[in-house]
């Protein structure tokens, strides 16, 4: 990932789209982000096709997050260090170009199944980057064609399943220092799940860690 940093100038670009973006529009309960999504509290959260929401939090958002095709969603960075907030009924992404949630607790799990591309969006790249979160309920990324994707420092309860993501990056599919109290079941991935630049540690889980996992 700090490759991909470095090589992009991806910080900078991210801090100057949250500076000028425009605060996200609500309707009934649910909340149609297409720029900012404002530090508060929100029912139902909504990424539309192709839109980009972007925050630093702290939110809390009560009844799921839900990004569509080709859509970005980015919470907090990999510099937060500091609770960004919490999603209960879960993140479930279809699709999407890129999900990006640092630092955050989620309850509900981890939904995320397809992509849109290794290129596009408002980062010219796409990536996931699943971080330093705490998540009930499991984990589920299956068919991402991002550029880069990291699943790093989380702790979950549940079974964490990562499988066929074929990505662009050599240094991609980095699953590392984790604490899994579950199973983690990895397969079919492109490049084989790796360690990479992100000098992670083995990842601790307590139930079976199977398939291109097992040696992580």
């Amino acid at each position: 990932m700090r490759k991909l940093l470095n090589l992009f100038g991806l910080s900078a670009v991210v801090i100057a789209l949250v500076a000028t973006a425009l605060p996200a529009e609500a309707e009934a309960g649910t909340t149609r982000c297409t720029d900012t999504l404002a530090a508060g509290r929100y029912q139902r959260v909504v990424v539309p096709v192709g839109a980009v929401c972007l925050t630093e939090g702290p939110v809390r958002i009560s009844e799921g997050l839900w990004i569509r095709s080709g859509a970005t969603f980015v919470l907090g960075s990999e510099e937060s260090g500091w609770t960004t907030g919490t999603i209960n009924d879960g993140v479930h992404a279809w699709h999407a170009a890129s999900v990006q949630i640092h630092f955050a607790t989620i309850n509900g799990g981890i939904h995320v199944h397809g992509g849109s591309g290794p290129f596009g969006g408002p980062f010219d790249v796409t990536w996931n980057a699943i971080e330093d979160n705490v998540i009930h309920g499991g984990a589920t990324v299956t068919g991402y064609d991002g550029f880069w994707f990291g699943f790093i420092r989380n702790h979950v309860s549940g079974t964490v399943r990562l499988s066929h993501n074929v990505l662009a990056d050599p240094d991609g599919n980095e699953y590392v220092t984790n604490v899994i109290h579950g199973s983690l079941i990895c397969r079919g991935n492109s490049p084989a799940p790796q360690v990479g630049d992100s000098e992670g540690l083995p990842n601790e889980v307590t139930g079976a860690k199977t398939g291109q996992c097992s040696s992580l």
